[in-house]
């Protein structure tokens, strides 16, 4: 236990007291060296490189051995000398992030993470306010998938909390003390989808689907399903004998199982719909299942004519339809998969159309009155009926306790 210095020739670490190195090296002779501490701390053996300053090494030294001697030894930050690209790396590589459906978005969030914080820079120097810049400068940039506008603040806050996912699973692993970013507020979202389709524009839209869309544009418009959860669906999963269509715990959003219940159009055209021969999947396009229909939908919407609105809106369409049809509220949310109200609020709009056929109070009629009557005869009628006893008096003078004579006994 003690200083070492290492061997410019060789890289091997000797006592302080050695004067040469076993390569024939002169160690003392050396003006730049690299000195290392040793100690021993719960049986096992640990070294650190300090660096060529002698004087820090010893401080370093005299440090480990008054903590280990109060029993709170602590060791140095790893933070120190990971940077995040190293930490990102080694994030992408465990077998449980590979296994997640977002793998692939979460390989483009941290793309962007290190174009813009650096790839280089330490774990250490990463603060509060170089995240917050990030946030910044990403909403000021172009994006890619709506030209003519910025990043929105919702792409910006999924990728600061895949940041600090990282640096919790790093914390979890033992590679980190703390999340440097766990201070940093997420984003004001205003992303709350105002556009619903009236009925002369859903089936103007259901004519301008192409023939493999089409089944699937009404799934989302009547059941309200995901679009996971209408492409991926399979035979087994459809029980058009008691119209419900199951999904187990894997196929939902939330890891819960959920029954939706059959629309009468959707059930007449589930049961005209041809059956693969090799695959037991509902939707096909030529005989094969197909997991992409965004742009074919795009084009569909242009045709028709129905401009700032995506397939997810067809949700909002059917839970909205489901509310205005008196449906209970638990009812479509076990229908839906949402387990709060607030959640379930979202997916709610009430339209212009709602608003025009409120009621007024009529300026002629009175505002009513609060009925306050209460009917008091039964109860004068038993208080009439029974009395308290009461003190009689007698011939010879002594008083005894009796019912009043004035009034009538029970």
């Amino acid at each position: 236990m003690g200083l070492l210095v290492e061997c410019p020739q060789c890289k091997q670490r000797h006592s302080f007291k050695i004067a040469s190195c076993r390569c024939g090296h002169n160690i003392k002779k050396v003006p730049h060296k690299n000195y290392w501490i040793e100690y021993y701390f719960n049986g096992r053996r640990k070294r650190e490189r300090i660096g060529p300053n002698k004087a820090a090494a010893e401080q370093r030294l005299r440090e480990v051995l008054k903590l280990r001697t109060e029993e709170r030894y602590i060791d140095k930050d790893p933070a120190v000398r990971l940077t995040i690209g190293e930490l990102c790396k080694w994030y992408l590589d465990l077998p449980e992030v590979k296994a997640k459906d977002s793998y692939t978005r979460d390989v483009e969030y941290i793309h962007n993470l290190l174009r813009i914080l650096g790839e280089g820079t330490k774990v250490k120097d990463l603060t509060t306010g170089k995240v917050e810049s990030y946030q910044r400068q990403r909403l000021a940039e172009p994006s890619r998938s709506h030209p003519g506008q910025t990043i929105r603040p919702c792409t910006v806050n999924k990728e600061v909390s895949c940041l600090k996912w990282i640096f919790n699973r790093a914390i979890r692993h033992g590679k980190l003390q703390h999340n440097p970013a766990s201070r940093v507020k997420k984003l004001v979202e205003n992303n709350v989808r105002m556009r619903i389709l009236t009925h002369g524009e859903f089936e103007c839209l259901l004519e301008e689907c192409d023939e493999h869309l089409r089944p699937v544009v009404m799934m989302g418009y009547y059941l309200g399903m995901r679009r996971s959860e209408i492409l991926y669906l399979t035979w087994p999963e459809v029980d058009l004998e008691k119209g419900f269509i199951r999904l187990s715990a894997g196929r939902t959003k939330t890891d819960s199982p959920r029954a939706v219940p059959i629309h009468p159009r959707v059930k007449t055209m589930l049961e005209s719909l041809p059956r693969g021969l090799q695959t037991d999947r509902v939707f096909l396009r030529r005989g094969v299942p197909f997991n992409e229909m965004r742009h074919s939908f795009q084009a569909a919407c242009r045709r028709a004519g129905i401009r700032d609105f995506v397939f997810h809106d067809l949700r909002h369409c059917a839970l909205n339809n489901l509310r205005l049809a008196k449906n209970d509220f638990f009812q479509i949310m076990a229908m839906s998969g949402h387990k709060t109200m607030s959640v379930f609020k979202r997916y709610n709009l009430v339209t212009e159309a709602e608003l025009a056929k409120i009621r007024w109070l009529s300026q002629e009629s009175k505002p009513g009155t609060v009925d306050t009557y209460m009917d008091t005869r039964q109860k004068n009628e038993v208080e009439h009926r029974v009395q308290p006893l009461d003190f009689i008096g007698g011939s010879d003078g002594t008083r005894t306790r009796g019912l009043r004579r004035d009034r009538p006994a029970l």
